[in-house]
């Protein structure tokens, strides 16, 4: 079987080296196929390919069809396959490099609303310095659906009466230099 290349200027990497490429990612080729992850992870049940599945794609080189599913993103980081895991393969974090590339790569599935979630938290730490969390729930209900603030009302009113949930950002000492050190970053090639 072929596997998917992504295309560069200088040279082709395929997905397996691409997964190995980010930071826990690495192992993924030690991986003996047992099926531990799979039998030990509590909501393989509603990924489109559990977690056995997916790492089997990856040698596979199904980038697309991998990247564009819900799988990654219904990882609870529980990290039970990776204590299980006979081999320290830590699918977990093998998880959380394919949600690297599905940010990446602007690849995601309207079944799960965790991308969105990272989005709006990335935002929220980047405009602040640390996360807003009025202003970042704001954002991901109007994304995702308005209404479902409706039924999470209860527990804000609650939070700001006992004076959890401030109306205004509390901004950190030295945004402009966190912005100049995540600009850095990206420019270096990470994530968007």
């Amino acid at each position: 079987m072929a596997e998917t290349m992504v295309k560069s200027p200088a040279i082709e990497v395929s997905f397996i080296d691409e997964v190995c490429s980010i930071p826990g990612g690495e192992a993924i080729r030690s991986c003996i196929q047992c099926g531990m992850c799979t039998g030990s992870c509590p909501t393989a049940s509603r990924w489109d390919y559990p977690p056995r599945k997916a790492i089997a794609m990856v040698r596979a080189g199904l980038r697309k069809e991998l990247l564009s599913s819900n799988s990654m993103w219904f990882c609870a980081s529980c990290y039970t396959c990776t204590v299980r895991c006979p081999r320290d393969i830590k699918p977990a974090d093998i998880m959380h490099a394919l949600e690297v590339l599905a940010i990446r790569d602007g690849l995601s599935t309207k079944r799960s609303r965790t991308p969105v979630m990272y989005k709006c938290f990335v935002d929220s730490a980047k405009g602040n310095g640390r996360v807003y969390e009025l202003g970042m729930m704001l954002k991901f209900f109007l994304r995702t659906n308005p209404f479902a603030a409706l039924k999470m009302a209860p527990v804000g009113l609650g939070l700001f009466l006992h004076k959890r949930l401030p109306l205004k950002p509390n901004r950190i000492k030295g945004v402009g230099e966190l912005k100049a050190i995540l600009n850095e970053a990206k420019a270096l090639g990470g994530a968007k």
